[in-house]
């Protein structure tokens, strides 16, 4: 397990003791930790634990049981291909495909380069629009987008390819 920073450190315990006296506060400390670091580490789940008095199988089950927390770091991009039904019979399983052949990135995984992430999502709630991608939150709708999609892509690995 990689350690943490000092700075990482400090940034949680200030997000816990700002917090700690609110009513309900896991969630809310779980969304600033994240949105800082990209993900919620185990060392931020121990500390809430000691700190919260919460025993750490309930922060563990937070984290677990909401899709929007990730205790694994994600890339620089993150690429969420919804594979409900609407979206499934409408091709993307082949979009998954054709974005883990061009990020080099695993289904729920990320490239080792760590500039993309793909997630598997289920139903996104825009049915009417599948099949649905979304990167980086913006939302990608109908197979006549895949060609946006393919370019930008492909826009990001230029940008981020090394000089």
């Amino acid at each position: 397990m990689k350690k943490l920073n000092q700075k990482s450190l400090d940034f949680i315990d200030d997000t816990i003791y700002k917090h700690k006296d609110e009513k309900g506060p896991t969630k809310l400390i779980l969304h600033e930790i994240q949105r800082e670091l990209g993900y919620i580490p185990f060392e931020a789940m121990e500390r809430m634990s000691e700190v919260l008095q919460i025993p750490i199988s309930k922060i563990y089950g937070v984290v677990t049981f909401y899709s929007q927390f990730t205790t694994e770091p994600k890339g620089k991009h993150v690429i969420s291909v919804c594979l409900g039904t609407a979206c499934y019979v409408n091709g993307s399983q082949t979009i998954l495909d054709l974005l883990v052949e061009m990020t080099g990135a695993p289904v729920n995984g990320t490239s080792a380069d760590g500039i993309f992430s793909i997630d598997a999502t289920r139903c996104v709630g825009a049915c009417g629009l599948a099949p649905v991608v979304s990167v980086d939150g913006t939302v990608f709708g109908c197979t006549k987008q895949l060609e946006d999609l393919k370019m930008l892509v492909l826009n990001y690995k230029k940008e981020e390819a090394p000089a």
